[in-house]
């Protein structure tokens, strides 16, 4: 039975900490298994432009002996209105998962609701699983566990962060969320979610006593028209060495990249001793290798 990836939702508690240790396994020994998707085709329907996501899922695939095949959306039918229920029946019958990263949650739903294959959410504006499970790798491996860390959320309560919010609903470390006021986290996404989830307006005090920090442009793509707007409510939420000083002396610093170096982080901090964020953005490269180990079967 196909299994997708929408959301971290998706997982259970076991199958979260099993991929963590697998990619951690995987960065350890140097790659998965070995011509273990020789023969499989991976296929990604990019609307948003990438770096680390495009790239490590190629990369991934390739180490993995499979092959992907890239497309954008309007180089398909899509573009032209074919419903989307017609698209995933037909990609079914050529690949053997698809990728997909996109603007509205309700299209990879939809996607994943026809399709025969495994569907993987590669960023939509709802949520970003992929990303939050390879930073749940980088927790693990830089502090050693992932139970019961405090980690501080400070910026927009946005894709990122609402995938974060799933994996403390799933793992149940401490999450603090320290947003401006109208840039809070979905209500729906924080619907159900225990005392270990909190939003506040203060950013120290979601940084005070965190072994993690993490942090995310205050303009994401498709809002660029808000950016002047945005800039003004966030001043204040910069992780800088100021911030820093409320956390843990061993904090570590994360940001999933592009980062706007002295907007939502400061140069010090994304260069300084506290930054893991070249080590997070390697991650994403062994977390998708394990996923895909995981999604696809072996011929």
């Amino acid at each position: 039975m196909k299994k997708d990836l929408l959301t971290i939702r998706d997982l259970e508690r076991e199958e979260i900490l099993s991929l963590v240790d697998r990619a951690l396994e995987i960065k350890k020994t140097g790659r998965g298994r070995p011509q273990a998707l020789m023969g499989r085709t991976l296929g990604l329907i990019f609307e948003k432009a990438s770096t680390r996501t495009r790239v490590s899922f190629e990369a991934a695939m390739a180490r993995l002996g499979g092959h992907t095949l890239f497309l954008s959306t309007k180089d398909t039918q899509m573009s032209r209105d074919e419903p989307v229920k017609d698209t995933a029946r037909v990609l079914s019958r050529y690949l053997d998962a698809l990728v997909i990263r996109t603007y509205a949650q309700e299209l990879v739903e939809e996607m994943a609701r026809w399709a025969r294959i495994p569907v993987i959410n590669a960023l939509t504006d709802l949520y970003h699983p992929c990303q939050v499970l390879s930073d749940l790798v980088t927790v693990k491996e830089k502090k050693g566990r992932i139970e019961g860390l405090k980690v501080a959320w400070v910026g927009d309560g946005n894709n990122v962060a609402h995938s974060w919010i799933n994996a403390a609903a799933k793992l149940g470390f401490q999450l603090v969320l320290a947003c401006p006021r109208g840039y809070e986290p979905d209500p729906s996404v924080l619907e159900g979610t225990g005392s270990n989830v909190r939003v506040v307006a203060d950013p120290s005090a979601a940084v005070r006593d965190a072994h993690v920090v993490n942090t995310d442009v205050w303009a994401s793509m498709g809002q660029e028209a808000e950016r002047e707007e945005r800039l003004a409510a966030f001043a204040g939420y910069q992780v800088n060495d100021d911030l820093l000083r409320h956390g843990r002396s061993d904090i570590i610093v994360m940001h999933c990249l592009p980062a706007h170096r002295g907007e939502e982080i400061s140069e010090e901090v994304l260069e300084g001793k506290a930054s893991v964020v070249f080590d997070q953005a390697e991650n994403k490269l062994h977390l998708h290798e394990a996923l895909l180990e995981r999604l696809i079967p072996a011929l």
